[in-house]
């Protein structure tokens, strides 16, 4: 495959879900790849010891969308994404609408279950892009970057290799549920705005009533999306996770309850 053959209109993953809400999550990579620029090249190792590893629940395994928050900081440089095998996490819906008209993934505890995800691997700099763009520095931000440590967390490398641990945003609202308290999984943004908007007519006057309307509401509005997540709340839809424990005080994913030791100090923020 050619350099050309490898940007991301060509691949297929040039999809931002920030402008296209109901395109969320976005479309994923096949297989690991380097983010450089508008090209996914190929990677010929899966670590990094000088970059903090971010395992991606939503969004941020969307090449298109990545490359969107970078650029919006001025940041260029190249993001190793590495596609791993996850035990004990999984993907949920979040307790909140987002300001970008959709409603996001958020991460769950699946304990046992195994889940194909992606690994980040983020200098400084780019972690600091992406704990803003989820509301970590915010006292009532949406997420809390947390360190899901082994043996809790199992996170398998495509050469079987394994980590101490990753980190994760962990929704500071909670996850809503199926029903029968258990977090339901997110089956798309599509087929998730037509069921609610079908069984909750108070998200209908919100809302309107189709996903098209419900995006175009909410895009940009902070206060009828902060209305919308209110709702999740006062329905009885929403219920914790399960990751909840590893959430710190400061919710930047220092040294946690439920770790037994926090991140190696060279991936610490």
């Amino acid at each position: 495959m050619t350099v050309e053959d490898r940007t991301l209109r060509a691949l297929g993953l040039d999809v931002v879900p920030r402008e296209n809400p109901l395109s969320y999550p976005g479309a994923w990579p096949r297989e690991s790849g380097l983010l450089d620029g508008d090209r996914l090249l190929p990677l010929d190792r899966w670590s990094f010891a000088d970059r903090a590893p971010v395992v991606s629940i939503g969004s941020n395994a969307c090449p298109g969308q990545l490359r969107h928050k970078m650029a919006e900081s001025g940041i260029v440089s190249p993001v190793p994404m590495v596609r791993a095998r996850v035990t004990g996490v999984g993907i949920g819906v979040s307790a909140h609408v987002s300001r970008p008209g959709y409603v996001s993934n958020a991460p769950v505890a699946t304990p046992g279950r195994v889940s194909e995800l992606f690994v980040l691997w983020l200098d400084a700099r780019q972690l600091t892009v992406i704990d803003a763009s989820e509301g970590v520095p915010l006292p009532h931000g949406n997420f809390r970057r947390a360190w899901l440590p082994a043996p809790g967390v199992r996170i398998e490398l495509p050469d079987g290799s394994t980590l101490p641990g990753a980190y994760a945003y962990v929704n500071r609202r909670g996850v809503l549920h199926d029903g029968t308290g258990t977090p339901r999984t997110h089956p798309g943004q599509r087929p998730l705005l037509t069921n609610l908007l079908a069984t909750l007519p108070r998200l209908r006057d919100l809302f309107g009533t189709t996903p098209e309307e419900f995006t175009a509401r909410a895009r940009a509005d902070r206060e009828l999306c902060e209305k919308g997540s209110r709702l999740f709340a006062e329905e009885g839809l929403v219920t914790t996770g399960g990751l909840e424990q590893y959430v710190t005080s400061s919710g930047a994913g220092g040294e946690g309850q439920g770790a037994a030791s926090g991140p190696p100090r060279t991936w610490r923020s």
